[in-house]
């Protein structure tokens, strides 16, 4: 979805774009040249715990206040929200009046809860979801027009228009800090879009073994791809490699290279 107003800032527009992935875990910002693509900056802070939306807006309010590249006049701003009150819908069967009705079934949410709704590139897909609109209303307020998405659209979009072979399953799996969406593709066609809070690795391997065993897939056979959180050095990896014989990491296929950072950790931020 998209914000739009007059920006009033008389300053010269600089050829860049930014782009802002939060969560109530931690936040990244990432400013790119808007032709080239190169990247002039990037940032991130990981919080040792979750924190609340109010908590959220006065991290974002302080680090922008703070930091002089985050205040130019950008010619584009995109703001990707990553929480697990999204569920993804059929657009045969989506109403927009009735948004609320999608999200409740699997979400905690408020009857004051702004509901929001995506839908997926060239696929009849909507996410719908609940933003945090205090956040929302703070951008629009600092930086006038920009965009906002769930990030499971941004997944969605990746996984499902990349390249794959005829009948056999794509499984991705993006690692969040305490959680991770897994989907599940064949021959471009949705069969699974999730998100699973988990604690330990253990939590991390039953929810995926579970999706497999559910989906008929095979963990011998079927490989998996990784984006996010997740390095080969880690527990996460080391059990999982336990139990799925073939294992993959996404790389970046925008070119947007974010240095001394893996491309995968970045996917989502760096495919916008």
């Amino acid at each position: 979805m998209t914000l739009n107003k007059q920006n009033n800032n008389t300053g010269p527009i600089a050829h860049q774009s930014l782009s802002v992935q939060l969560a109530l875990t931690g936040h990244s910002f990432l400013i790119t040249h808007t032709h080239t693509k190169e990247v002039l900056f990037f940032c991130e802070t990981i919080f040792e715990q979750a924190i609340t939306p109010e908590e959220l807006l006065t991290h974002l309010t302080q680090k922008i206040n703070d930091t002089p590249e985050l205040k130019n006049n950008f010619n584009n701003v995109v703001l990707i929200h990553c929480n697990d009150m999204a569920t993804s819908v059929p657009k045969s069967l989506f109403d927009p009046q009735k948004a609320a009705e999608y999200l409740k079934f699997n979400s905690k949410i408020l009857a004051t809860d702004f509901i929001a709704f995506d839908q997926v590139q060239t696929q009849d897909i909507i996410t719908v979801y609940a933003p945090y609109i205090n956040v929302n209303n703070f951008f629009f307020d600092t930086y006038g027009s920009f965009s906002y998405y769930h990030a499971t659209t941004n997944l969605l979009d990746a996984v499902l228009n990349s390249p794959c072979e005829a009948d056999k399953p794509k499984i991705h799996v993006h690692v969040f800090k305490d959680s991770f969406t897994c989907i599940v593709a064949k021959n471009n066609k949705l069969q699974l879009c999730n998100t699973y809070s988990f604690k330990t690795p253990e939590d991390f391997i039953y929810y995926i073994l579970f999706c497999y065993e559910q989906l008929g897939l095979t963990t011998e056979t079927d490989a998996i791809t990784l984006s996010g959180a997740i390095t080969k050095d880690d527990s996460l990896y080391a059990l999982l490699y336990t139990y799925v014989r073939h294992i993959n990491f996404e790389p970046n296929n925008k070119g947007v290279e974010i240095k001394d950072t893996p491309k995968h950790q970045q996917f989502i931020i760096s495919n916008i």
